[in-house]
């Protein structure tokens, strides 16, 4: 099932309130209750909400979906993401690339770079850019983690830890009111603040929805990055925040 932006949303604030009504998501989107409805029976099909009296709630297990939804969520944005942070990458540079669907479509938006080098521990990176003979990939060790082609541990990070690159390009799971980046697995968190620490500018790709979940391990704070690439605006206050840090906030609104 791809889900429409709609549904992403819904499902976004179910994670982050622990449950959604029909009536508030009607007010909320302005379409009528029988529209929820169909929306949220897609969603409880496909496994990811389970409906209850009037409205629904996230399926347990889901609390971080499975690589697939979350690549079919907000597509045309990631995409929108991807160009823009590509735009911003030159030729004849050095990259690391993280894990994450949107750093796959910053991958997509590299495939006419040339003399680029591309380190990266995402599978779905490296094969995305076998199609580029300009690109020099470099794909760490690591343990394989098979729900989303990505490597971690130890291996991974000794490997980043080798490079001293131009930009490091990194998504994050969720993206909280201070400005700090969090993620699920604390070996993926190890490996991106390597990926952090080996770069000259660095980048954060991220869509609006991780401004509605919440995650238990921190990353780094946006203070630290030089510039972040999402489809919508910030909030007033945390924007007030990269301005007094000096991180650049690049709006890519889907075409």
């Amino acid at each position: 099932m791809a889900l429409n932006i709609r549904q992403s949303e819904i499902l976004e604030l179910a994670r982050a309130d622990g449950k959604v009504v029909v009536e508030d998501l009607a007010n909320r989107f302005a379409v009528t209750l029988q529209t929820i409805r169909r929306d949220l029976g897609d969603l409880a099909e496909a496994g990811l909400l389970d409906r209850v009296h009037g409205g629904a709630v996230p399926r347990p297990g889901t609390v971080n979906l499975g690589y697939e939804a979350r690549r079919r969520m907000n597509a045309d944005a990631k995409a929108a993401i991807g160009a823009a942070c590509a735009a911003a990458i030159p030729d004849n540079s050095s990259v690391i690339l993280n894990l994450g669907t949107t750093t796959e479509a910053v991958a997509q938006a590299l495939l006419n770079h040339s003399n680029i080098t591309v380190v990266t521990n995402n599978m779905n990176v490296a094969n995305i850019l076998l199609a580029n003979p300009g690109c020099e990939i470099m794909v760490t060790g690591g343990a394989l983690r098979r729900s989303d082609g990505g490597l971690v541990g130890d291996l991974a990070t000794q490997f980043i830890e080798q490079f001293k690159v131009d930009y490091a390009i990194i998504g994050t799971s969720a993206l909280d009111d201070d400005g700090d980046l969090l993620d699920y697995d604390l070996a993926e968190v190890r490996v991106s603040r390597a990926i952090l620490r080996q770069a000259r500018q660095s980048f954060v790709v991220t869509d609006h929805s991780k401004l509605l979940r919440s995650a238990p391990a921190r990353i780094a704070s946006l203070a630290e990055i030089d510039a972040i690439f999402i489809d919508r605006p910030l909030p007033d206050a945390l924007v007030r925040r990269c301005e007094g840090w000096g991180t650049a906030v690049n709006i890519c609104p889907p075409g």
